[in-house]
């Protein structure tokens, strides 16, 4: 795998940011940004430069995405809930504090 790869940002090349010049006298251009590629650590900041650049791709392309494994149905996982008055600053304050106990883990 090479050292860098070019941002996948759709619209890295048009931000007007100093870092992103390249050319000589005349012919100058915004160029997109290089990141680096880390073996032991594959996120999305392998291939996005920004935030930015990784939300213009979402934004962009997230249907596609969401095509890849599509939800029809909601996620569910098991829990047992407690509720526990306690007792806060001074005088008769109170409140409820309700408590999460996972019982099955999602698979």
């Amino acid at each position: 795998m090479s050292e860098h790869v070019w941002c996948h940002g759709p619209s890295c090349h048009t931000s007007h940011t100093q870092d992103r010049i390249r050319g000589v006298k005349g012919s100058k251009v915004l160029r997109t940004r290089k990141v680096k590629q880390y073996s032991n650590n594959i996120n999305m900041y392998s291939y996005f430069c920004s935030n930015g650049c990784y939300n213009d791709f979402a934004n962009k392309h997230i249907e596609r995405v969401i095509a890849i494994e599509p939800r029809t149905t909601p996620l569910e996982t098991s829990v047992e809930v407690t509720k526990e008055k306690k007792q806060y600053g001074y005088g008769d304050g109170t409140y409820t504090d309700t408590i999460i106990t996972r019982v099955d883990n999602p698979s």
